[in-house]
């Protein structure tokens, strides 16, 4: 009892000295607070040599993680034992001290558990081939941000639908465009590559979508005026009704991101505005089948970078196009070195003398300019310095020969997997499984919120 007096003395006189403190001195009780603290640590430390039990003030918890900072000058695993039994009160049961043990280590779990990801998810239609703006707008900006998100990647074959086509065409380039994904540089691995079609949610997740979007809404869309006047009389309900496709293709995914161009923003936003329609009408109320949960995410745009934007060969101020009528205003991917050569002798220039960028009157120049720079890699002052003088004629084979340089090994790659369609075929099997497991998971919760049941609701005798 003698032995342990002192201790217990000390402790009680600690704490008077911390209350006096913060009662009469404010100014200062940090401070006094800190060496009483600093006083007490020292004496367990010596206590632990001395082999003495005493009990700290104040919380224990507390104190638990005040030693523990010690145990570095101790240096045995027994005293790290003898910090933890001597420094909780008696009060405190073992269940709280494994409480303590177990928050340490989830803690450090916390801290050792990588980001999540924001999921992204993007397309092209299957209608023509792939061409070089395609490529430098959005493609290549998927492979070089495939590490940074988890990705969703397909091949828009029902967009492809809402004009005439040719289904044969339709069949073939469906897996030609895969295969160019991968050609480009898309990893499997990293991206979840598919066909649209292959996922069946998408078509039914636009019926259940039709019967929320307001008509007003879809009356608004720019490109439907734009291209039913291309059509003419053939012009179809599919196209009126793409957007929504578009929206289904987005909200199945619970997409964080979608990599958009100012031509596709406005469908995006109706993306958002559905979303959030839903889940007013059908989500808020927790009585609801949806009891209270947000079906859809509501997605942000990806802006892609400045300068991605290739513009057709045919004119400066019109965005290079697979809808384009003229095989003259694009070039494709696929193309052979002879034919590249042949577009850029025949694209269109005007009569000014030498090379410059961002001139309002010479459309046509700063275009090949962004295609020169985007297939070498070099900066704005680097070129000017090797081409600010040259006339068309010299020019425009130089430009040929860096396009055709740098899309030789994407078309390498590209006939080695068409020439073999079994890792094609499994790439697309594999994609398409994953990509079905999330959107039929959304899928159901949007038919649940609606109050559509299914065939797991039926109970049969």
């Amino acid at each position: 009892k003698a032995s342990a007096s002192p201790p217990c003395s000390l402790a009680c006189v600690v704490d008077s000295l911390v209350n006096l403190g913060s009662c009469f001195l404010p100014a200062i009780m940090l401070c006094c607070r800190q060496v009483c603290l600093n006083l007490v640590l020292a004496l367990s430390i010596a206590a632990f040599d001395g082999g003495m039990g005493f009990m700290m003030p104040g919380s224990g918890l507390g104190r638990v993680a005040l030693a523990r900072r010690s145990m570095a000058r101790l240096g045995t695993v027994n005293a790290r034992q003898h910090v933890v039994r001597s420094v909780v009160p008696r009060s405190m049961s073992p269940r709280m001290c494994a409480a303590s043990s177990v928050a340490d280590k989830d803690t450090t779990k916390d801290e050792a558990k990588p980001a999540v990801k924001k999921r992204v998810l993007s397309g092209v239609q299957p209608t023509g081939n792939l061409h070089l703006g395609n490529y430098m707008g959005a493609i290549r900006q998927w492979v070089q941000n495939q590490e940074e998100y988890e990705n969703f990647f397909f091949v828009v074959d029902l967009h492809a639908i809402t004009a005439p086509h040719d289904p044969k065409e339709l069949q073939k380039t469906s897996f030609e465009i895969a295969a160019l994904y991968l050609a480009c540089g898309i990893d499997p691995k990293l991206s979840k590559i598919f066909i649209q079609s292959h996922v069946p949610a998408h078509s039914e997740l636009t019926w259940l979508l039709n019967c929320v979007t307001p008509m007003g809404w879809m009356e608004k869309m720019i490109q439907y005026k734009e291209k039913a006047k291309k059509q003419g009389e053939s012009v179809s309900i599919g196209l009126f009704d793409y957007p929504i496709l578009m929206a289904a293709d987005i909200l199945l995914y619970q997409t964080q991101l979608v990599p958009v161009g100012e031509d596709q923003r406005q469908h995006l936003e109706l993306s958002r505005d559905i979303a959030r329609r839903f889940n007013d009408l059908y989500c808020k109320k927790k009585s609801m089948p949806a009891k209270g949960r947000r079906v859809f995410r509501e997605p942000e745009a990806l802006i892609t970078k400045e300068g991605a934007r290739i513009m057709s060969l045919q004119d400066g101020r019109s965005k290079m196009s697979k809808s384009d009528p003229t095989e003259l205003s694009r070039l494709n991917l696929l193309d052979p070195p002879d034919v590249i050569a042949k577009k850029i002798k025949k694209c269109k220039t005007d009569a000014f003398t030498g090379m410059e960028w961002d001139n309002p009157e010479r459309p046509e120049c700063t275009n090949l300019l962004n295609i020169y720079q985007a297939v070498t890699g070099r900066s704005r002052e680097d070129i000017l310095g090797e081409v600010g003088e040259m006339k068309w004629g010299e020019f425009k084979p130089l430009l040929a020969d860096a396009v055709v340089q740098h899309i030789a090994p994407i078309q390498k790659r590209y006939y080695e997997l068409i020439e073999d369609r079994s890792y094609l075929n499994s790439v697309l099997s594999e994609g398409a499984h994953a990509a079905d497991e999330v959107a039929s998971a959304t899928l159901d919760w949007a038919k649940t919120a609606m109050g559509i049941t299914s065939r797991k609701d039926l109970t049969l005798p």
